[in-house]
C-alpha cells in the first residue's frame, strides 16, 4: 500500500535551519508530484510547495518563497524539503502527499482536497 514516511522535524532558533524528508513507497514515485503542506492545531492544512515528477518544475507558497527548497530523488524515492531562515510562524507540523489527482498539478496542487494520501506528520518548532 501507499506508505509516505516524513522526517529531519525538531526544534531550532529563530533563522536556523532543517530539513525534512519524505519516504515513499507503495506506488510509483517517479510517476507523481509530491507536495508539501503544513498545519497548525485547530486550523486548515497549508500548502506549502509543489514538485513535479520530473524536477523540472516547483512551486511555493507566498510565505516560503525565498526561504524553504523542495527536491527529490526519485532513485531513492525521497522528497525533500530545506528550510532556511524559519521564523516562529513556520513552527508546525508538516505532511508530504501523493500527487494531486487532477492535471495539470500547477493549477491545483495548493488544494488538500487532491491529495489521497499522506504522511504521519514532522513536527517542526521554533524557539527563541
Amino acid at each position: 500500500q501507499v506508505q509516505l514516511v516524513e522526517s529531519g522535524g525538531g526544534l531550532v532558533q529563530p533563522g536556523g535551519s532543517l530539513r525534512l524528508s519524505c519516504a515513499a513507497s507503495g506506488f510509483d514515485f517517479d510517476n507523481y508530484a509530491i507536495a508539501w503542506f503544513r498545519q497548525a492545531p485547530g486550523k486548515e492544512r497549508e500548502a506549502v510547495s509543489c514538485i513535479s515528477s520530473s524536477y523540472d518544475s516547483t512551486d511555493y507558497a507566498d510565505s516560503v518563497k525565498g526561504r524553504f527548497t523542495i527536491s527529490r530523488d526519485n532513485g531513492e524515492k525521497m522528497a525533500f524539503l530545506q528550510m532556511n531562515s524559519l521564523e516562529p510562524g513556520d513552527a508546525v507540523t508538516y505532511y508530504c502527499a501523493e500527487g494531486p489527482r487532477s492535471l495539470p498539478w500547477a493549477s491545483v496542487w495548493s488544494a488538500a482536497v487532491e491529495y489521497d494520501y499522506w504522511g504521519q506528520g514532522a513536527q517542526v518548532t521554533v524557539y527563541s
